[in-house]
């Protein structure tokens, strides 16, 4: 079982202990802290030093036993002009330091994050948790955004300023000082409530928006049909409803973040009135001056900016280490297929495949989906992969090409596991053609020259003249620059699937010596026309020439001419053998299987 999915983290986790995970996952973070430590006592201390020289003005240079001294006066203001400026330039460079590795960290977690997502096994990359994943690199991490570029910075200086400045007022009035304290210990206590529950409350907020963006990725892929079938009112309320749990959840929120900045300047309020009592009373028996006091209180007011300024931050710290919990989730995630290191190479040509005791339940129910897949092919053989819906031939492919490892048994590739294949040698030895055939949102010539980084315009035409398809590259409108669109979209599901078999032919042919030897082909299940059909029909036959190949079958037309023909049934191989016997067993899964075919597309035995 997985230890955390995308929505549901290890929650048990507070928010120091987010904080120190965030810091030691984000080492760019950490990189030169002391000197913004540094820089941030710099400043503290330069505004610290405001209220000394006010108080030797007034002691020294208005009230002092030598009357008003006006050069005393003079030389003070320059100093504290000179300190100002001094505050000014320390508080910028540690801000920009700050924002500078608060870039880079974010950076580097948006691509760690990225990175995890697709070394996840099949297990977890499943629709539902698409729209999640979605949101752990980019909702979530935004929230850090802000709280790194500003919020932690103000974390920092104001921890900073608020030691120095408890530091000094001690040395002013340790009476005083205790008596500001003690009014503002209480405060500690009401904000940690609420930040236990301000916290609980961001951790829904962010799952509720990785469930926002799932519904909205689903109805914008999907507008077609949705329009097609008068589904909007439907995806409406599906869309509205999520939209409404997220509304509900940031209104908890902010229920329990708003009173927040006036619970500070509450206290606040109460500290520097209690303070300013207790100076004018007791204040000339403990040795304190006016200019003392006055004094004094311009140091609660440095200790109370801090606090006001950090309660203004308290929300947004909050919805940051709930979003940080959230990527610390994905991160958390098993990798369930371990590659090996340095691992094992395979020689050039065709690949027996041979499949032993192979079993697979997806980790989220238990339930099988494969049972005891026993299967030893040889090199070249063409083998189709038949069944009902949800049979496990899919699976099946997805074990092939170890997008997943088996629960039990084991796949051997030329005599080797693919566990101990190395990544580039499995990729090399084998090639898959999945039924959707997947294009991304650029021209054809890019989407099949991703088979082979730097081929060139002749590569791809050669790929698609080996396929018999030159013909269908010159219909498009601009040949090989035409666009596939979003998806594909622009496209037939059948012409996207020629394309992804020309992605295949450009990895290279058999006979240079490169080239998958195995090769997994699952074909389209959407309607074609007749002249795709045998576009696609010679395609195949062309690409699987000289290689061991694996085809999910859905035209049982695509069975009659292969040399091994598969039979699943809940999981399991219940018949195997050649079409044209297989079709002959009385009773037989697959004659039944070829009967219904038959009945469907009106051809004749």
């Amino acid at each position: 079982m997985s230890a955390a999915t995308p929505d549901q983290p290890r929650r048990t986790e507070g928010a120091v202990s987010v904080l120190r995970r965030g810091l030691a996952e984000t080492p760019s973070l950490r990189q030169g802290l002391w000197w913004t430590i540094a820089m941030a006592l710099v400043a503290a201390i330069g505004r610290l030093l405001t209220p000394i020289l006010i108080q030797q003005i007034l002691d020294r240079g208005i009230n002092g036993p030598q009357g008003f001294r006006p050069w005393l006066v003079a030389a003070l203001c320059v100093g504290a002009a000179a300190v100002v400026g001094v505050v000014y330039v320390a508080g910028r460079v540690a801000f920009q330091r700050m924002v500078r590795s608060s870039e880079r960290a974010l950076y580097e977690l948006r691509v760690r994050t990225f990175s995890r997502i697709h070394e996840l096994s099949i297990a977890e990359q499943t629709a539902e948790r698409r729209g999640a994943f979605l949101s752990r690199v980019t909702n979530d991490v935004d929230t850090l955004s802000q709280f790194l570029e500003w919020s932690w910075t103000i974390w920092i200086t104001s921890t900073v300023m608020m030691l120095a400045t408890t530091a000094v007022m001690l040395v002013y009035s340790w009476q005083l000082t205790l008596v500001v304290l003690a009014v503002l210990a209480p405060m500690v206590l009401v904000l940690r409530a609420f930040q236990t529950r301000l916290l609980a409350a961001y951790d829904v907020i962010r799952t509720r928006v990785g469930q926002t963006m799932a519904e909205l990725s689903e109805s914008v892929l999907g507008a077609a049909v949705v329009r097609a079938y008068g589904l909007e009112e439907h995806m409406d309320r599906r869309v509205k409803g999520a939209i409404g749990h997220q509304y509900d959840a940031q209104l908890v929120a902010i229920r329990y973040g708003a009173p927040l900045f006036s619970i500070a300047h509450l206290f606040g309020a109460v500290a520097t009135a209690a303070a300013f009592a207790v100076g004018v009373v007791a204040g000339p028996g403990w040795g304190l001056s006016a200019g003392d006091l006055i004094a004094f209180l311009f140091l609660v007011a440095l200790l109370l900016d801090p606090v006001n300024e950090l309660s203004e931050t308290f929300d947004q710290t909050q919805t940051a280490i709930a979003g940080w919990r959230k990527v610390l989730g994905v991160l958390d995630m098993p990798i369930e297929v371990k590659e090996p290191a340095p691992g094992r190479t395979l020689p050039p040509g065709a690949l027996p495949v041979r499949v032993e005791g192979l079993s697979y339940a997806y980790p989220d129910d238990g339930r099988p989906v494969l049972r005891d897949i026993d299967l030893d092919l040889a090199s070249g053989t063409h083998v189709a992969v038949v069944g009902e819906t949800g049979s496990g031939k899919t699976t099946l492919a997805r074990l092939l090409c170890r997008l997943a490892d088996p629960t039990e048994g084991r796949i051997l590739l030329g005599g080797v596991d693919l566990r101990e294949l190395a990544p580039a040698a499995r990729r090399a030895a084998i090639r898959m053609v999945p039924q959707d055939g997947f294009l991304f949102d650029t021209t054809v010539g890019e989407n099949v020259r991703i088979g082979r980084p730097g081929a060139g315009a002749d590569d791809v035409r050669a790929a698609f003249a080996d396929l018999g398809l030159a013909w269908w590259v010159e219909r498009l409108p601009a040949e090989l620059d035409s666009q596939a669109g979003q998806r594909g979209e622009q496209l037939s599901a059948g012409e996207r699937q020629l394309v992804a078999l020309a992605r295949a032919q450009i990895a290279g042919g058999l006979d240079n010596g490169v080239g998958p030897g195995l090769l997994i082909l699952d074909e389209a299940t959407s309607a074609v026309d007749p002249e795709t059909e045998r576009a696609l029909t010679e395609a195949m036959r062309r690409l699987s020439r000289g290689r061991t190949t694996v085809i999910i079958a859905h035209r049982l037309s695509t069975a009659e001419a292969a040399d091994l023909v598969l039979v699943f049934d809940r999981g399991r191989i219940v018949e195997r053998g050649r079409h044209a016997d297989l079709v002959r067993t009385p009773g037989g899964v697959y004659a039944g299987l070829y009967r219904s075919w038959l009945g469907n597309t009106g051809a004749t035995h």
